[in-house]
């Protein structure tokens, strides 16, 4: 008989780059240690620029000096992948798992994650696929929709995934996306034409199924899935209790 699984889901609305980065380092530790189960970070940034371990700071098309008249702050990170942006109307999700307990390897974690982003797409008409060799994240044709750059330290994730619903494209215009020349970056309200819709998944997307452990569902019950992306994250790290969902 297959046993349950459970993830906890935070909705934590719009979060400082350096807190949701300790807050993701806290987690980490505890669920090495199986202080708490897995959970899942569902969350916004402040306009952010961030670089991953491989330090590629020549895809950071102006000075750092120009970065404040943006509004944006710049930070160096150990996730895999290149430079991207995080921003208001971008979806992240950050899951912070045990590999080991679900049976999935590096390779086929990042697929559940871009099949995720796949599905939310799905469900707005927006078909979007895998990227091509050497092209990370998920495309719509040949426009970049959303990014993954994962961090995976004795079998626990953090970092995730950022999906665009309705971000202001002009960030993407001072770096080189992922690494990757020559290529558009969307969204799903530019992929749409419609600029309610794509926004009113920002208050849902919290709330997916777990596929039997694998993170790749999508919202089978709107009504159950905007009740829990309101209830409130939890007051402390230390009685992660609520936003707690059964799978």
């Amino acid at each position: 008989m297959r046993s349950s699984r459970s993830l906890q889901v935070w909705k934590l609305g719009t979060v400082n780059y350096l807190e949701g980065l300790k807050l993701q380092e806290k987690l980490v530790s505890d669920r090495k240690v199986n202080k708490i189960p897995d959970t899942l970070l569902s969350l916004q940034h402040p306009p952010t620029y961030t670089l991953g371990k491989r330090r590629t700071d020549h895809n950071l098309l102006i000075p750092t000096s120009e970065l404040q008249k943006l509004g944006a702050e710049l930070h160096y990170t150990q996730r895999g992948g290149d430079i991207t942006y995080h921003g208001p109307h971008q979806a992240i999700l950050y899951p912070i798992i045990s590999l080991r307990e679900i049976g999935l390897g590096a390779r086929n974690y990042v697929e559940r994650l871009e099949l995720t982003m796949i599905e939310l797409a799905s469900l707005y008409g927006v078909k979007a696929c895998a990227g091509q060799k050497g092209q990370t994240g998920v495309w719509v044709v040949d426009r970049k929709i959303g990014a993954i750059g994962v961090r995976i330290s004795s079998g626990i994730t953090s970092h995730g995934l950022a999906f665009n619903i309705d971000p202001d494209l002009n960030y993407f215009k001072h770096i080189v996306p992922c690494g990757i020349v020559d290529k558009e970056v969307t969204s799903l309200r530019r992929e749409t034409g419609n600029g309610n819709q794509p926004r009113r998944l920002l208050v849902s997307i919290s709330s997916f199924s777990s596929n039997e452990g694998n993170l790749s569902g999508v919202i089978k019950d709107p009504q159950n899935a905007l009740e829990t992306s309101l209830r409130k994250a939890p007051p402390s790290l230390s009685n992660p209790s609520q936003n707690k969902q059964h799978q």
